[in-house]
């Protein structure tokens, strides 16, 4: 496991488009994820312990976000041959077993990640309801170990502010975890 670093955000870059097929067998378009008042982009995948430490704060910040007008949609980019609890079959096992409030998606060539320019997982782009890069940052100041419930929700607070402003805030730390396992 590599430890990485988002690099800085290119804020007000357009979101790329993508048709991924889905965990619920749905071919998903970025048009269809996106909320009236923006959009969260998360790549994320199964077997990453960054990814498991979150997943309670996931679904809850995705759910908040979702009453605010912001739809949230997951990417899963890792190479599911080399490491197979990546496998669309486990993507459905643990989108069932959290509940997903949002579409699990398979990025089965890598297109989609490298087109957004994602490094990690967990990795966060949130767009304004312009699909302009407005945050590009950590969840909150968890690390690999089971995660705390009372940590500041950075990302969900950034999202709050783009959903009302539709800008996003000045400050922005990165967020970390493993490497995307690349072909």
């Amino acid at each position: 496991m590599v430890l990485l670093e988002t690099p800085l955000a290119e804020l007000g870059r357009s979101a790329p488009d993508f048709e991924l097929l889905g965990v619920d067998g749905r071919n998903w378009r970025l048009h269809n994820c996106v909320g009236e008042r923006g959009l969260l982009v998360m790549f994320i995948c199964n077997h990453c312990p960054y990814v498991k430490a979150i997943q309670t704060k996931l679904i809850r910040d995705t759910l908040a976000l979702s009453a605010l007008g912001v739809g949230s949609v997951a990417i899963m980019p890792n190479d599911a041959e080399a490491y197979p609890d990546d496998s669309f079959a486990n993507m459905q096992r643990i989108a069932q077993d959290y509940q997903y409030p949002f579409p699990y998606l398979y990025d089965e060539t890598q297109a989609v990640a490298k087109a957004y320019g994602a490094i990690c997982t967990p990795d966060f782009f949130g767009y304004n309801a312009e699909l302009k890069l407005q945050y590009r940052g950590r969840l909150d100041a968890s690390r690999k170990d089971a995660s705390d419930m009372t940590l500041e929700r950075e990302l969900f607070s950034a999202m709050q502010t783009v959903a009302e402003t539709g800008i996003g805030p000045q400050q922005q730390i990165p967020s970390m975890g493993c490497s995307i396992k690349w072909k």
